[in-house]
Protein backbone atom coordinates (compact mmCIF):
# COMPACT_ATOMS: atom_id res chain seq x y z
CA UNK A 1 0.00 0.00 0.00
CA UNK A 2 1.04 3.59 -0.67
CA UNK A 3 0.49 6.75 0.49
CA UNK A 4 1.72 10.47 0.37
CA UNK A 5 0.78 13.17 3.13
CA UNK A 6 1.88 16.75 3.05
CA UNK A 7 3.93 17.88 6.32
CA UNK A 8 1.43 21.34 6.82
CA UNK A 9 -1.08 18.80 6.00
CA UNK A 10 -21.22 -28.77 -8.65
CA UNK A 11 -22.26 -31.08 -11.58
CA UNK A 12 -24.75 -33.58 -10.31
CA UNK A 13 -23.94 -36.98 -12.46
CA UNK A 14 -27.04 -39.86 -12.63
CA UNK A 15 -26.37 -43.11 -12.96
CA UNK A 16 -28.28 -45.16 -15.84
CA UNK A 17 -29.27 -48.85 -14.71
CA UNK A 18 -29.38 -51.54 -16.75
CA UNK A 19 -31.31 -54.23 -16.44
CA UNK A 20 -31.58 -57.67 -18.21
CA UNK A 21 -34.64 -59.30 -18.75
CA UNK A 22 -35.33 -63.05 -19.41
CA UNK A 23 -37.58 -64.01 -22.36
CA UNK A 24 -40.06 -66.45 -22.36
CA UNK A 25 -40.75 -68.50 -25.71
CA UNK A 26 -44.13 -70.39 -26.70
CA UNK A 27 -43.76 -74.22 -24.45
CA UNK A 28 -44.16 -76.93 -26.92
CA UNK A 29 -45.90 -80.48 -25.96
CA UNK A 30 -43.29 -82.87 -25.06
CA UNK A 31 -40.69 -81.41 -22.47
CA UNK A 32 -37.11 -81.79 -23.01
CA UNK A 33 -34.58 -81.80 -20.69
CA UNK A 34 -31.23 -80.59 -22.27
CA UNK A 35 -28.30 -82.93 -21.79
CA UNK A 36 -25.25 -81.67 -19.46
CA UNK A 37 -22.46 -80.56 -22.31
CA UNK A 38 -19.94 -82.88 -23.04
CA UNK A 39 -17.22 -81.09 -23.07
CA UNK A 40 -17.52 -78.75 -20.82
CA UNK A 41 -15.21 -75.04 -20.98
CA UNK A 42 -12.24 -75.38 -19.08
CA UNK A 43 -11.48 -73.40 -15.89
CA UNK A 44 -9.18 -70.26 -16.58
CA UNK A 45 -6.63 -70.05 -13.70
CA UNK A 46 -5.62 -66.26 -13.61
CA UNK A 47 -1.95 -65.48 -14.26
CA UNK A 48 -0.81 -63.06 -11.28
CA UNK A 49 0.51 -60.03 -12.93
CA UNK A 50 3.51 -58.75 -10.71
CA UNK A 51 3.47 -55.32 -9.91
CA UNK A 52 4.58 -52.39 -11.70
CA UNK A 53 7.93 -51.42 -10.72
CA UNK A 54 7.78 -47.66 -9.77
CA UNK A 55 11.52 -45.84 -10.08
CA UNK A 56 12.00 -43.49 -7.50
CA UNK A 57 12.66 -39.70 -8.54
CA UNK A 58 16.08 -37.96 -7.10
CA UNK A 59 14.81 -35.47 -4.53
CA UNK A 60 14.88 -31.91 -5.66
CA UNK A 61 17.41 -29.23 -4.13
CA UNK A 62 16.19 -27.01 -2.34
CA UNK A 63 17.45 -23.76 -4.53
CA UNK A 64 15.94 -20.98 -1.99
CA UNK A 65 18.80 -18.56 -1.88
CA UNK A 66 20.79 -18.14 1.68
CA UNK A 67 20.30 -14.85 3.17
CA UNK A 68 23.18 -13.99 5.19
CA UNK A 69 22.06 -11.82 8.50
CA UNK A 70 25.69 -12.15 10.40
CA UNK A 71 25.90 -8.31 10.04
CA UNK A 72 22.31 -7.74 11.16
CA UNK A 73 23.29 -10.34 14.23
CA UNK A 74 25.82 -8.50 14.92
CA UNK A 75 23.99 -5.41 15.14
CA UNK A 76 21.34 -6.86 17.14
CA UNK A 77 23.62 -8.25 19.91
CA UNK A 78 25.35 -4.87 20.06
CA UNK A 79 21.61 -3.12 20.37
CA UNK A 80 21.31 -5.80 23.12
CA UNK A 81 24.55 -5.04 25.50
CA UNK A 82 23.57 -0.97 24.91
CA UNK A 83 20.08 -1.34 26.41
CA UNK A 84 18.64 -0.11 22.86
CA UNK A 85 16.69 -3.74 22.40
CA UNK A 86 15.47 -6.05 25.26
CA UNK A 87 16.48 -9.19 23.45
CA UNK A 88 17.86 -10.91 20.27
CA UNK A 89 14.67 -13.70 20.62
CA UNK A 90 12.14 -12.96 17.65
CA UNK A 91 11.67 -12.60 13.87
CA UNK A 92 14.28 -11.63 11.56
CA UNK A 93 12.26 -10.48 8.20
CA UNK A 94 14.66 -9.35 5.29
CA UNK A 95 12.54 -6.64 3.10
CA UNK A 96 13.33 -6.51 -0.34
CA UNK A 97 15.40 -3.58 -1.93
CA UNK A 98 13.34 -0.16 -2.31
CA UNK A 99 14.01 1.85 -5.47
CA UNK A 100 11.41 4.89 -6.13
CA UNK A 101 10.88 8.94 -6.76
CA UNK A 102 9.09 11.68 -6.14
CA UNK A 103 8.51 15.60 -7.09
CA UNK A 104 6.58 17.25 -5.23
CA UNK A 105 8.06 19.43 -2.75
CA UNK A 106 7.31 18.51 1.57
CA UNK A 107 5.22 15.44 0.27
CA UNK A 108 5.91 11.79 2.00
CA UNK A 109 5.20 8.53 0.93
CA UNK A 110 5.10 5.89 2.49
CA UNK A 111 4.75 1.80 1.10
CA UNK A 112 4.05 -0.67 4.07
CA UNK A 113 6.14 -3.65 5.25
CA UNK A 114 3.51 -6.66 5.91
CA UNK A 115 4.41 -6.59 9.69
CA UNK A 116 3.37 -5.30 12.17
CA UNK A 117 5.27 -3.96 15.49
CA UNK A 118 5.91 -2.01 18.89
CA UNK A 119 9.42 -2.44 19.43
CA UNK A 120 11.75 -3.13 16.82
CA UNK A 121 15.08 -2.85 15.27
CA UNK A 122 15.43 -2.18 11.61
CA UNK A 123 18.41 -1.65 9.33
CA UNK A 124 19.56 -0.62 5.80
CA UNK A 125 21.95 1.10 3.61
CA UNK A 126 20.26 3.96 2.00
CA UNK A 127 21.38 5.95 -1.13
CA UNK A 128 19.21 8.80 -1.72
CA UNK A 129 19.58 11.95 -4.50
CA UNK A 130 17.60 15.58 -5.79
CA UNK A 131 17.30 16.88 -9.04
CA UNK A 132 17.93 19.79 -7.17
CA UNK A 133 21.32 20.80 -6.35
CA UNK A 134 19.76 22.51 -3.38
CA UNK A 135 17.00 21.05 -2.13
CA UNK A 136 14.62 21.36 0.97
CA UNK A 137 14.75 18.32 3.83
CA UNK A 138 14.41 15.45 1.83
CA UNK A 139 15.73 11.46 1.54
CA UNK A 140 14.97 8.13 2.99
CA UNK A 141 13.46 6.44 5.47
CA UNK A 142 10.95 4.69 7.62
CA UNK A 143 7.32 4.98 8.95
CA UNK A 144 6.57 3.26 12.21
CA UNK A 145 3.50 3.09 14.98
CA UNK A 146 1.10 3.47 11.68
CA UNK A 147 -2.53 3.20 12.96
CA UNK A 148 -5.56 2.51 11.02
CA UNK A 149 -6.27 6.46 11.80
CA UNK A 150 -2.61 6.77 10.15
CA UNK A 151 -1.74 8.65 13.16
CA UNK A 152 1.93 7.66 13.12
CA UNK A 153 5.77 8.36 13.47
CA UNK A 154 8.19 9.21 10.70
CA UNK A 155 12.25 8.96 10.56
CA UNK A 156 13.78 10.53 7.48
CA UNK A 157 17.58 10.96 6.82
CA UNK A 158 18.41 13.78 5.07
CA UNK A 159 21.58 15.06 4.04
CA UNK A 160 22.14 17.14 6.98
CA UNK A 161 20.38 16.12 9.88
CA UNK A 162 18.04 13.06 10.98
CA UNK A 163 14.31 14.68 10.94
CA UNK A 164 12.18 13.05 13.42
CA UNK A 165 8.09 13.67 13.64
CA UNK A 166 5.42 12.59 15.23
CA UNK A 167 2.33 12.49 13.00
CA UNK A 168 -1.28 12.80 14.91
CA UNK A 169 -4.14 14.00 12.53
CA UNK A 170 -3.54 16.47 10.19
CA UNK A 171 -0.70 18.17 12.03
CA UNK A 172 3.23 16.82 12.12
CA UNK A 173 5.33 17.65 15.18
CA UNK A 174 8.83 16.97 15.34
CA UNK A 175 10.38 14.66 18.22
CA UNK A 176 13.45 16.67 19.89
CA UNK A 177 16.01 14.52 20.82
CA UNK A 178 17.21 13.40 24.03
CA UNK A 179 20.91 12.69 23.41
CA UNK A 180 23.05 12.82 20.64
CA UNK A 181 24.29 14.87 17.56
CA UNK A 182 21.20 14.17 15.59
CA UNK A 183 22.62 16.04 12.97
CA UNK A 184 24.49 14.69 9.72
CA UNK A 185 27.09 15.92 6.73
CA UNK A 186 26.52 14.22 3.05
CA UNK A 187 26.58 15.43 -0.33
CA UNK A 188 24.05 15.11 -3.27
CA UNK A 189 23.86 12.39 -4.05
CA UNK A 190 24.59 10.45 -0.62
CA UNK A 191 24.62 7.18 0.97
CA UNK A 192 24.79 6.38 4.70
CA UNK A 193 24.24 2.80 6.75
CA UNK A 194 20.93 3.39 9.04
CA UNK A 195 19.34 2.00 12.16
CA UNK A 196 16.43 2.37 14.17
CA UNK A 197 15.47 0.71 17.48
CA UNK A 198 12.43 1.39 19.43
CA UNK A 199 12.12 -0.01 23.02
CA UNK A 200 9.38 1.53 25.05
CA UNK A 201 8.76 5.10 25.08
CA UNK A 202 12.82 5.45 23.71
CA UNK A 203 14.02 5.44 19.63
CA UNK A 204 17.51 5.32 18.96
CA UNK A 205 18.62 6.13 15.23
CA UNK A 206 22.40 5.08 14.02
CA UNK A 207 23.58 7.05 10.79
CA UNK A 208 27.26 5.55 10.53
CA UNK A 209 27.33 3.72 13.79
CA UNK A 210 26.83 7.35 15.45
CA UNK A 211 23.60 7.34 17.80
CA UNK A 212 21.62 9.83 18.58
CA UNK A 213 18.46 9.27 21.44
CA UNK A 214 14.65 10.79 21.21
CA UNK A 215 11.82 10.48 22.97
CA UNK A 216 8.21 9.65 21.88
CA UNK A 217 5.35 10.83 22.96
CA UNK A 218 3.38 9.65 26.39
CA UNK A 219 -0.03 9.61 24.57
CA UNK A 220 0.90 8.33 21.24
CA UNK A 221 1.67 4.75 20.81
CA UNK A 222 4.40 2.75 18.89
CA UNK A 223 2.38 -0.25 18.14
CA UNK A 224 1.10 -0.34 14.38
CA UNK A 225 2.22 -1.19 10.98
CA UNK A 226 5.77 -0.52 9.20
CA UNK A 227 6.62 1.18 6.45
CA UNK A 228 9.60 2.73 4.38
CA UNK A 229 8.74 6.03 3.04
CA UNK A 230 10.68 8.77 0.93
CA UNK A 231 10.59 12.80 1.57
CA UNK A 232 10.33 15.30 -1.86
CA UNK A 233 12.50 18.19 -0.86
CA UNK A 234 11.71 19.36 -4.30
CA UNK A 235 9.09 19.49 -7.22
CA UNK A 236 11.35 19.59 -10.19
CA UNK A 237 12.62 16.99 -12.53
CA UNK A 238 12.27 13.80 -10.84
CA UNK A 239 12.29 15.12 -7.29
CA UNK A 240 14.34 12.97 -4.94
CA UNK A 241 14.98 9.64 -5.52
CA UNK A 242 15.98 6.61 -2.88
CA UNK A 243 17.69 3.31 -3.07
CA UNK A 244 17.28 1.10 -0.02
CA UNK A 245 18.89 -2.45 0.04
CA UNK A 246 20.30 -4.85 2.72
CA UNK A 247 17.15 -4.49 4.95
CA UNK A 248 16.08 -6.36 8.16
CA UNK A 249 13.45 -5.57 10.75
CA UNK A 250 13.50 -8.13 14.06
CA UNK A 251 10.60 -7.88 15.86
CA UNK A 252 10.98 -9.28 19.64
CA UNK A 253 9.72 -11.74 20.93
Amino acid sequence: MKTSKNFSSVIAISSLILAMLACNFGASDATSTPLPPTNPPPTTVPTEVPPPVVESSPTPEDTTPVIDTSAFDALLQDFVEKGYVSTTEGEITPIDPFKEEWAQLNYYQWWTIDKQASDLVFSGHFKWSSSNSTPDLSGCGVVFGLQDSDDHYVVILDKGRIAFFMSRGSNVYEVGKTRGPGRVNFSNPAEADFALAVKGKSAYVSVDGEVTEYTLSADQGTDGDFALTLLSGTNSGYGTRCEMTDMFLFVPK
